[in-house]
């Protein structure tokens, strides 16, 4: 059996259908183990339904020593579904991200799992050799290769069969033993715990040690730039040239010579190192381990050709796209939606219908079902045009935003890369109350991204509103098979709907009821603070807007077209809007439905027609048959080599959640175009620390091509704690690979500022100075532990009851906070953050900057980055099982290390007391509890995946008993 490209004989040993598991959704998967030349390749098929004959793989794992397939208990399972008996698999291997799949549990999934471990034993006893032109080089002449030290790495488990039965293969984190306190102890001594809180010191760094994904910095994404990634258009058959058979084992051969001579390096080259760094055998060994195969390496780069002649074989095709955006206020539909989707005489070719404020139940902010989810979905259906039948392709929701995609049934088998993703911009991204949803596809050969979003309320903050905007730039971010990550501005067409909240620079509502009145609507869009937002290049810069020709859509008495009428007297103002960016959009209409009463807002909506570009399939294949013979004649004759413009990067005063950026230049200076992709070295995870990104981290140049490759530096909560202790410093060293070229090594290197966020409570309760002034915090620790294993000590030694960096942001929000509307539930803003975060780490403040929403989130945050929790790893599991009983939940509170203790009780009074004001700051017990639940009481790390909605519905209730007891305490 051929592949793709005709150069190999495979063979398909098994298929299964299943479905992968990603943020809440589901997408079909094929998966297909096949024989190819020997060797096993495990092959995943993005769109199963789409195939008609032998599928080709749009990610191919090797089945070698990497490989895992490992079988989740039930019980880890994130989301709960209701469908047939199922099993879930992980799957992991080189060079792809780790998936999450769910298989029928029957019998030909389990004859598919028996293929694969089938394979696996085959592999385990292959011996192993080398490539048949690999050169086989005297190791006393390699040198190793320079390397930061190694990042420990995540526990795994190895399916066995069609079991349960799972093989540990790392080390995992060793729970901290369980240690009663002493309760003899004085009131300012360790006594009380001493080997308890020498324990929690060992590990507090092992939450850093086994991270999650690197947070993204909440910053605007990078501007546009030419795509790193393939084409979406599928390859036509390939031409097989009389003269194919050498060219194919010419690029069989793992390592290539450097043919370059001395006198044409670049001054850029890494061969000016020193000889140690290019001949190791570390890293000729990074090429086949990275790459499924050559062949692989070969297609994504004929993919990018023939993208890049596009403009050959497609043809521009109008088609018709309504989108429409409402808020309703969370009610229910009451009447028929058709003057809203069926205003128009022909029917669209596709429908994007966005919602907001869905549901504004409490619970619903923290991610919880909604049954009016399927009431509305079901209501758009029933009253989408009856002219044409539509199929729907996507529905995606966070709490109250909602948006549902419909396509004409004719047309669903041109859409294919779906994929949704939502942000959400509460406070620190936890509540989704405001933030975006957003679907993407690929229709015919455009690709476009819809985004939906309810941004930040009030007036005057509509700073809050443009950091939302560009917080859902930055962190909205889809993940494709074979693809590296998409951001919103790497699509052909945007369409940006929603509840964007922008009000009027006028404060006088009858001044502006006035001048609706007089229909003077262009007058009163010179004070719409989108626009002028637009005007400043503030925040959707690159965006256009249709002309406004109806009157304000907010804020209308419920059931009525009267404005507001209640004691707020919200001032008109067009909150919702349609904004888009791409070429050969047209928009035909703009409008709002005036007729549609259920909410106080209006709906609107926006009729596009938008040339999309269709593939001729013969002139498509003429282009490919050429690329093909080209990049056949040029790789006999020439190898890839690009130059850098800089190889040493310096950042210098580096600081938690503070972005630092430096970019450099790579350029293709040879004859052929190339692949470039930063590669992990050898026994590291990823390609770079969980500090450092660099964007984007692969891609295709032509001939003579420069691209633009920015450095991040940015210190999460992931990775202050290694850096606060001195394990871990900002030093770093990327490792560039070319394809059948060589490697290029970039070090990066910077100077780190410790913070008080990420530092454990024991630690900063004996720094009776700011953090900043601390030279380094782990000899400190080492000295307070010897300083309590011996006799005497003076007072100045005796620790803080709490620390002072809580004391100050807790007495902050109780003197200043405790009436302020929506506390806990609106962000902060950066700025502001960043400026709190310097106060507490270089002095000792009487008051804080910024307003009470930044001083709140920035509590928050430093909760969020303890490296061990108020509740301490090892107490977990007995938090949740005496979450039912209020006596084992006090016990269970004086067991916490004396630090813990003290803030988990301070926290809980301060708590109790804000509830007392929830008249005005609209706090209720249950809120609270959800929020701090999730900060106070985190599973250990390796459990964290594991965790169920009912482990955290245990420890929501434990937080709820100390909120409702009484003031005994």
């Amino acid at each position: 059996m051929e592949s793709t490209l005709g150069i190999c004989n495979e063979e398909c040993l098994a298929t299964v259908k299943g479905q992968e598991l990603r943020s809440g959704q589901k997408e079909p998967r094929l998966l297909s183990l096949i024989e190819r030349n020997g060797e096993f390749i495990l092959g995943v098929l993005a769109t199963p339904d789409a195939v008609v004959s032998r599928p080709v793989a749009q990610l191919s794992i090797p089945v070698n020593h990497r490989f895992e397939i490992i079988r989740e208990a039930e019980e880890a399972l994130l989301i709960d579904f209701s469908d047939d008996s199922c099993i879930t698999i992980r799957i992991k291997g080189e060079k792809s991200p780790e998936l999450m799949l769910e298989l029928q549990d029957d019998e030909r999934t389990q004859t598919f799992l028996t293929q694969v471990k089938s394979a696996q034993e085959q592999v385990a006893i292959k011996p192993s050799k080398p490539k048949a032109m690999e050169p086989l080089t005297p190791a006393a002449f390699r040198g190793p290769v320079p390397v930061p030290p190694q990042r420990a790495t995540k526990t795994v488990t190895s399916l066995v069969g069609g079991d349960n039965q799972a093989k540990t293969f790392n080390t995992p984190v060793s729970n901290i033993n369980n240690t009663a306190a002493n309760h003899n102890a004085t009131e300012y001594g360790f006594g009380e715990s001493l080997k308890n809180t020498v324990k929690v010191e060992e590990k507090k760094n092992q939450q850093n040690r086994i991270v999650a994904s690197r947070e993204p910095p909440p910053v605007p994404t990078l501007p546009p730039r030419k795509a790193s990634f393939p084409p979406s258009n599928p390859l036509p058959p390939a031409p097989v040239p009389k003269d194919s058979a050498a060219p194919f084992q010419a690029r069989g051969s793992s390592v290539i010579p450097n043919t370059k001579p001395d006198s044409f390096r670049s001054e850029f080259d890494y061969m000016d190192r020193p000889a140690s760094w290019c001949d190791s055998p570390a890293t000729n060994s990074m090429r086949p381990g990275m790459y499924s195969s050559e062949a692989g390496q070969r297609e994504n780069l004929i993919k990018h050709r023939l993208g890049k002649k596009e403009k050959e074989y497609v043809d521009i095709q109008p088609f018709s796209f309504f989108i429409g955006t409402w808020n309703v206020n969370g009610q229910s539909p009451d009447s028929s939606l058709e003057p809203w989707l069926c205003c128009d005489p022909d029917p669209p070719d596709i429908y994007a219908v966005g919602f907001q404020e869905l549901d504004l139940s409490t619970e619903a902010f923290f991610y919880m079902d909604s049954s009016k989810e399927q009431v509305w979905i079901e209501a758009v259906e029933r009253n989408l045009h009856r002219k044409a039948d539509y199929k729907r392709i996507r529905v995606i929701r966070l709490v109250g935003m909602m948006l549902v995609v419909f396509v004409k049934k004719k047309h669903k088998k041109h859409i294919k890369e779906l994929a949704a993703e939502h942000v959400g911009t509460g406070i620190m991204g936890k509540m989704g109350n405001k933030g975006g949803v957003a679907v993407r596809f690929v229709f015919h050969n455009t690709s476009f991204c819809i985004v939906n979003c309810h941004l930040a309320a009030h007036v005057e903050d509509f700073e809050r509103r443009n950091q939302d905007y560009r917080d859902i730039c930055a962190r909205m971010t889809f993940h494709l098979l074979d693809y590296p990550p998409l951001s919103i501005v790497k699509h052909d067409v945007v369409i940006w709907l929603g509840d964007l909240n922008y009000r009027l620079f006028l404060y006088d509502a009858a001044e502006v009821k006035y001048l609706i009145a007089e229909n003077a609507l262009k007058k009163l869009q010179e004070f719409d603070q989108l626009n002028i937002q637009r005007q400043t290049k503030r925040a959707f810069t690159d965006f256009m807007e249709g002309e406004i020709n109806f009157i304000p859509t907010y804020k209308y008495d419920t059931k009525t077209d009267r404005w507001d009428s209640s004691g707020k007297c919200r001032i008109p103002a067009w909150c919702d809007r349609i904004l888009w960016r791409g070429s050969n959009v047209q928009q035909l209409k703009y409008r709002s439905h005036m007729e549609m009463k259920t909410s106080d807002h209006k709906p609107v909506s926006s009729l596009f027609r938008i040339g999309v570009k269709v593939v001729d399939e013969q002139r498509q294949k003429r282009v490919f048959e050429d690329i093909v013979r080209a990049m056949d004649r040029m790789e006999n004759d020439f190898l890839p080599s690009v130059s850098l413009s800089r190889i040493d990067f310096t950042f210098k005063d580096v600081k938690f959640r503070q972005l630092q950026k430096e970019r450099f230049l790579i350029k293709n200076d040879g004859q052929v175009p190339c692949h470039f992709a930063f590669i992990p070295k050898p026994n590291d995870p990823s390609y770079c620390k969980s500090w450092l990104r660099a964007e984007p981290s692969d891609g295709f140049l032509e001939p003579s091509e420069t691209l633009e490759i920015y450095l991040e530096v940015y210190v999460s909560k992931d990775s202050v704690t290694l850096l606060n202790s001195g394990q871990d410093s900002i030093y770093d060293i990327l490792v560039l690979h070319l394809d059948r070229g060589k490697d290029y090594f970039i070090t990066i290197s910077g100077n780190y500022l410790s913070s008080c966020f990420g530092t454990s409570l024991e630690t900063l309760c004996r720094i009776k100075k700011p953090v900043r002034e601390v030279t380094n915090l782990i000899d400190l620790e080492k000295s307070m532990v010897h300083f309590l294993l011996v006799d005497g000590g003076s007072s100045e030694d005796i620790p803080l009851k709490i620390p002072k960096e809580v004391w100050i942001l807790v007495n902050h929000l109780f003197t200043k906070s405790c009436d302020q509307e929506d506390l806990f539930q609106t962000p902060g803003l950066q700025e502001e953050l960043q400026s709190i975060i310097d106060c507490l780490d270089t002095s000792i403040p009487q008051s804080l900057p910024g307003c009470n929403h930044s001083v709140a989130e920035a509590l928050l945050i430093f909760l969020e980055a303890l490296p061990e929790p108020v509740v301490c790893y090892e107490l977990y599991q007995r938090c949740l099982d005496s979450s039912h009983d209020s006596r084992l939940c006090k016990q269970l509170i004086s067991q916490l290390p004396r630090a813990h203790r003290n803030v988990f009780r301070y926290l809980m009074s301060f708590l109790k007391e804000l509830l007392k004001h929830s008249n005005n700051n609209n706090l209720t017990a249950n809120l609270i509890a959800t929020l701090f639940a999730s900060l106070l009481i985190r599973p250990p790390p390796n459990m964290a995946s594991r965790q169920s909605g009912q482990d955290r519905q245990k420890a929501i209730n434990f937080i709820l008993g100390f909120l409702m007891s009484g003031d005994e305490d």
